[in-house]
């Protein structure tokens, strides 16, 4: 039986670890490596030259369609899928265009990850069910300022200055990892590939730095929540652009609440230390770090508040971890519309 030889690249080291338990009942596919940022990946490539690569094209220090073009061009024998959270169909369409072999939504079974790498080992291109609709008829409107969060809105503001990365952080008091995840994510999101491209596409697109509002169906006497506690939501997620998504459902929803965002275990402890808070949202993913582990970590400070564990992974082993060190509940982040988020707030601030 021909081995394939196949380099595992994803920043999140759970989501590897999935991965590859997932893999070993293929016995055709060998894992030969893995690789959590674009250098990583670039090194193992020239060590490992596998036979496919598994890849989540939004890593730190990766511009997904350049640097893809350039692999392929490097390894043309080699196969690439694509696996994602993400299912906008330009962005699909994109890195089908730049040479992958397959996209494949993280959120679909695992067998069906399985059923992929096969069907492209042997020729064919793959694409999740639930996208092709989207790729037939693309209805998705490519929208930039509605996905980008004021903490991007200031790093575009200083990369057009000529800022470096260094001098970005120092200003806003981050990291250069920070700085450099959140350039990753807003090329991606204005669909260019460079510092160059970015800084030309605000001058040509200025309103993108505008912040947006858009209460229009909005009705404040049938949203109104009178709460009789601190209305004071805390989001736990690595994902600045869903943190936005769920933050805007929230305030159209509910105007009166105050909502504070954490990327990381760290920063979360530090604001569940200042505020007392009653319903807390936290990702099962946190890049390196788990949210089942800030869960445990925030509990003591916690403990007037109802915590939500949510996840694009629909993983029952994370539900049962979760479930067992104190959640709440466990939903799948495809869930959370405006529904579902105003059931679970008005059950968490009325009583």
């Amino acid at each position: 039986m021909t081995k394939y030889r196949l380099l595992l690249a994803d920043d999140h080291a759970i989501v590897r670890a999935g991965i590859r338990n997932a893999l070993e009942n293929l016995p055709e596919i060998s894992v030969e490596g893995e690789a959590k940022d674009g250098p990583t990946l670039m090194k193992a490539l020239e060590e490992i030259a596998p036979d496919i690569l598994l890849i989540d094209v939004t890593m730190p220090d990766f511009e997904p369609i350049s640097v893809i073009r350039q692999i392929k061009a490097s390894y043309p024998k080699m196969k690439i899928l694509v696996i994602s959270a993400y299912d906008d169909d330009v962005y699909v369409q994109g890195l089908l265009g730049a040479g992958v072999d397959g996209y494949h939504l993280k959120d679909q079974p695992l067998q069906d990850l399985s059923l992929a790498i096969k069907r492209i080992l042997m020729g064919e291109r793959w694409i999740s069910s639930s996208l092709l609709g989207k790729l037939v008829s693309p209805s998705y409107v490519h929208d930039n300022s509605l996905h980008l969060t004021t903490r991007q809105k200031e790093i575009l503001n200083l990369l057009k200055k000529g800022w470096n990365n260094q001098k970005i952080a120092y200003k806003l008091d981050l990291s250069v990892k920070t700085i450099e995840n959140h350039l990753t994510r807003i090329y991606r999101f204005l669909d260019v590939q460079s510092r160059l491209e970015a800084v030309n596409f605000i001058n040509a697109n200025p309103s993108i730095l505008t912040e947006i509002t858009d209460l229009s169906d909005f009705n404040m006497d049938e949203n109104f929540l009178p709460v009789t506690h601190s209305p004071d939501i805390l989001l736990v997620d690595d994902n600045p652009r869903f943190r936005y998504h769920l933050r805007r459902i929230i305030n159209k929803l509910f105007s009166e609440f105050t909502i504070y965002e954490a990327e990381t275990v760290e920063e979360a402890i530090q604001i569940v230390k200042k505020i007392d808070f009653r319903l807390i949202f936290i990702d099962v993913i946190l890049g390196e770090q788990s949210g089942i582990s800030c869960l445990q970590q925030l509990n003591p400070f916690a403990q007037n508040a109802r915590i939500i564990l949510i996840s694009a992974y629909p993983d029952k082993e994370f539900r049962r971890q979760g479930i067992n060190s104190g959640a709440a509940a466990f939903i799948d982040k495809k869930m959370l519309d405006s529904i579902t988020l105003k059931q679970i707030i008005t059950d968490v601030f009325q009583n």
